[in-house]
């Protein structure tokens, strides 16, 4: 259909703003032109150090090689998230990008393991899982092309530096076409009649109109938070972290780890995410619990190389806008919301955002069944996210600290209740074709957090143990052997081992 093409302002020159303008300026350049906004008088706060695979998609959407974003980003690879001490102290376990076995007669591998696992047999699950392999030995391949093959059953992702990544992006958004403007917004007017944002207005006195405006303001939100007022539901009773001292260090001789680690901490959680050329680290807690010079303290203490910057203190919420899309504003990444970054999603959610942009793109004038398909859309990740991240805090034993107690005695949504007793009681996993979070993942946060089903499905019955104990091991051993072959961590890297 031939239309005009709508001026669409991107205000805001972080990670979302400019991957916000690269997939529009790539996708729909027929469709709109877009404008960025940005002052280097504000700072970006940079999150997203650790990603997930769905990031790889968006790089190839746009066309960028791999090799040299990876570059420009000191970027390493990543298999997963190692989680210690969150079922109890001493505890460990990775969730993995990637599958568990295989099914067999159409049975889950998972309920053939949990029946040898009652008789005392089969090792521990993450045996089976070729990306925990891989991460425990800190090896490195992309996974094969043949499906038949065991090393084809997982993904990976990237660690890289998030205040690298936009302005690699800026390059490419510039050379189609994207305008950049300097300058501090100062007032945003709107239409008298449909509340509609008309115009930004610079501290330089310039207006810049547009039809459509997304607001990459971050925390600040200042087009849907400020301007519009739209509600900000608040989920801190369920996630009561609210603060994040971040600081990077040298990295530490040695492989590269092919994962970022979350470990439990007395008021909260620390990160530990190793990149080509520093690690980056961070101790995410509750202000309830912990003062801020005690979290800058304990991040000191735990760092395993030379501090390269004073820790540095991040302030949020848990929560979402009531509606991400509003009138003419569509907002993106943490002018949205923000979930704390437990299990890596904050540019997932950005990319879901844009991807739903592109997907609804208004065709001549914006339509109420266009924000409402796009605001369902991002509530439906929000919640699911927020469930999985609940999930790691409730399903834990620790009786060590006044948050660890508040945290796994808190009451929790209904929705991920009932995920928790279905697993329970034999083994299942809700079902669904789309978002995050598939049976793999909770499998290895269930597992790996003691939570385990009392029974397995039935189909199982009809096999001899022994018989299955000897499968189970050839399995095993298939898979260590296969990973074997692989190359370590830095060899994958190009670097010097």
């Amino acid at each position: 259909m031939n239309q005009p093409r709508k001026k669409m302002i991107v205000v805001g020159g972080g990670t979302a703003g400019w991957m916000a303008a690269s997939a529009i300026a790539r996708m729909l350049p027929h469709a709109a032109s877009v404008e960025l906004i940005e002052s280097a008088e504000i700072g970006i706060v940079g999150v997203g150090e650790a990603t997930l695979p769905h990031l790889r998609a968006y790089l190839q959407t746009l066309g960028l090689d791999e090799a040299e974003f990876m570059a420009a980003t000191h970027a390493t690879y990543k298999l997963g998230i190692e989680f210690r001490d969150f079922g109890k102290p001493g505890d460990a376990y990775l969730h993995p990008f990637g599958d568990f076995g295989r099914p067999l007669n159409d049975v889950p591998f998972l309920h053939w393991w949990l029946r040898m696992h009652a008789l005392g047999q089969g090792g521990e699950i993450a045996d089976y899982c070729v990306a925990n392999v891989m991460a425990a030995q800190k090896r490195f391949s992309p996974p094969a092309a043949d499906p038949d093959a065991l090393l084809s059953a997982y993904s990976y992702a990237y660690q890289f530096d998030a205040t690298r990544f936009g302005p690699f992006l800026r390059g490419f958004a510039e050379a189609r076409g994207v305008k950049r403007t300097e300058g501090k917004i100062v007032s945003v007017e709107r239409d008298g009649g449909t509340g509609d944002v008309v115009a930004l207005v610079l501290e330089s006195g310039t207006r810049i109109e547009g039809d459509l405006f997304v607001d990459c303001s971050g925390f600040r939100s200042l087009l849907l938070g400020d301007a519009l007022g739209e509600a900000w539901e608040d989920w801190s009773h369920w996630l009561p972290c609210d603060r994040a001292m971040a600081l990077p260090c040298a990295s530490p001789s040695g492989e590269i780890e092919p994962l970022t680690r979350a470990t439990a901490m007395p008021a909260g959680w620390r990160w530990r995410i190793p990149l080509q050329h520093r690690v980056g680290n961070g101790y995410v807690y509750s202000s309830a619990h912990l003062s801020d010079d005690a979290a800058s303290a304990a991040i000191l203490g735990a760092i395993e190389g030379e501090p390269l910057a004073d820790p540095r203190v991040l302030r949020f919420k848990a929560g979402r806008r009531k509606r991400s899309w509003s009138h003419n504003v569509i907002a993106v990444g943490l002018a949205s919301g923000f979930l704390e970054p437990l299990e890596s999603t904050s540019i997932y959610l950005v990319q879901i955002a844009i991807q739903q942009l592109v997907d609804l793109f208004p065709i001549g004038g914006i339509q109420a069944a266009d924000r409402d398909e796009f605001n369902a859309q991002v509530d439906y990740e929000y919640d699911r996210i927020r469930d999985f991240l609940i999930l790691h805090y409730h399903a834990s034993t620790r009786d060590d600290s006044d948050f660890w107690r508040d945290v796994r005695h808190m009451p929790i949504p209904d929705s991920l209740a009932d995920k928790i007793e279905l697993f329970r009681r034999a083994g299942r996993i809700q079902r669904y074709s789309r978002g995050l979070f598939f049976a793999p993942s909770w499998i290895a946060v269930l597992i790996g957090q003691g939570v385990m089903p009392q029974g397995w499905d039935q189909r199982v019955d009809t096999a001899n143990p022994h018989e299955l104990g000897q499968a189970l091991g050839r399995l095993r051993v298939q898979i260590a052997s296969d990973v074997a072959t692989l190359p370590g961590h830095r060899v994958a890297l190009g670097l010097q081992a």
